[in-house]
């Protein structure tokens, strides 16, 4: 919980190894001929085959890669699940997911997604006569309100992009069997390290890997993990199929970035946990959006479903969209940038950056308004983040 940081996570019974060591060791073994301790890369589009039709398990590096089948075991291990899938983007998996459905199926989303997804959904998929609702999925009643007979797929985020709103997860994945609907958890921003879906009832967990699992924002990739062996062969049927792949180079820095997962995030949560206590209490901020800060409103749930409450912050100013705009311009330490969960500090606009193709009557409804601001909250010295955005509000607002 909020006074939590240096001890083991996701410890399972069945698990011969706490996750601090599965991070570092999880789907990879020295390579067999070399010794070579990392994992190699492996830079081929091809591979030769004893016979016509007879390969060593590598035909074509679309449909298989050896660095791409470590990412996948490691990444399957750390969410407690038994099938992995990775993709060139965190897009790519989501686009996946999508494929699964036909013309006339109904998806229940949170109303606060990340706009990357809110775009696919309706600018991209609408379009295929699929149609989705928008709801506030921390009041399980109204999910249950906008489900449907044709209703095929619950989309979920938690904690939510941008406002860190807090689902319940097994609730959730409890209504959508109900429905006989697929429950995907979008679990970028908590990682496995401090929350697994699957063993919510989950039935897949969708990753950008591109942010906390790499870690160090020079990676561009996505996963998909579940224990349905059925549901991972059609995940793997429409990888190979639409061909959106990482490449080895791509999983072998994401590999190099669980091996620090655990330490990193010890660092980012109580990082972020000191700069949420000051930005509540300070002047220029009307809201704070943490889920370790008791006056969050689903600081409970998040205290049962997750070790940790994450490294994002996300708070409110009383200020216009141009004022607010200054603000984050005027940062040194953090960087304005979109993207999240590398070991710098990133500061954006959610309404003119990461969620501007969410239509502005629907932002404002979600709570997305102009005045806030999300903050990923990096690794450095804590002190020298609150001085910075303490010199940024004084820059920006006066």
């Amino acid at each position: 919980m909020s006074d939590q940081t240096n001890e083991s996570h996701g410890d399972n019974e069945s698990d011969q190894f706490r996750f601090e060591t599965r991070s570092i060791h999880a789907g990879q073994e020295p390579d067999e001929e070399t010794g070579a301790l990392m994992t190699p890369i492996h830079a081929n589009s091809t591979y030769e085959q004893d016979a016509p039709g007879d390969h060593r398990g590598y035909e074509y590096s679309r449909t298989g890669n050896p660095t791409r089948t470590d990412l996948e075991a490691n990444v399957a291990d750390l969410e407690g699940g038994e099938y992995g899938r990775a993709f060139s983007s965190g897009m790519g998996a989501i686009n996946t997911v999508l494929n699964l459905l036909e013309s006339g199926d109904h998806v229940v989303a949170s109303e606060d997604v990340y706009g990357g997804t809110h775009r696919i959904f309706t600018q991209v998929y609408e379009q295929y006569d699929l149609e989705f609702d928008f709801v506030d999925m921390t009041d399980v009643a109204e999910t249950e309100a906008a489900m449907r007979e044709a209703t095929e797929l619950v989309w979920v985020e938690t904690p939510t992009n941008p406002l860190l709103n807090v689902v319940d997860i097994e609730a959730t994945a409890d209504l959508a069997d109900e429905y006989g609907a697929l429950s995907v958890v979008d679990n970028t921003f908590a990682t496995p390290y401090l929350q697994r879906p699957l063993e919510l009832g989950a039935d897949a967990v969708c990753h950008s890997l591109t942010k906390y699992m790499g870690g160090h924002s020079d990676v561009v990739g996505g996963a998909l993990v579940t224990n349905d062996e059925d549901l991972d062969e059609r995940f793997g049927f429409y990888q190979n199929s639409v061909g959106a792949t990482p490449g080895p180079h791509e999983c072998f820095l994401v590999l190099r970035g669980t091996k620090t997962l655990p330490v990193r995030m010890d660092r980012h949560c109580e990082n972020a946990r000191t700069l949420a206590d000051w930005l509540q209490s300070h002047d220029a901020v009307n809201r704070v959006y943490y889920p370790g800060l008791d006056s969050h409103p689903d600081h409970d749930l998040a205290s049962e479903q997750m070790d940790d409450f994450g490294g994002m912050v996300s708070f409110e100013l009383d200020a216009s969209l141009e004022e607010t705009a200054e603000v984050v311009s005027e940062t040194d330490v953090f960087t304005l940038a979109e993207s999240l969960g590398g070991v710098e500090s990133l500061i954006e606009q959610p309404a003119t950056m990461t969620h501007a193709a969410i239509p502005a009557e629907e932002r404002e409804a979600a709570g997305l308004r102009d005045g806030l601001i999300r903050a990923s909250v990096g690794i450095e010295h804590v002190e020298d983040l609150q001085a910075d955005l303490q010199q940024a509000f004084e820059a920006g607002l006066n």
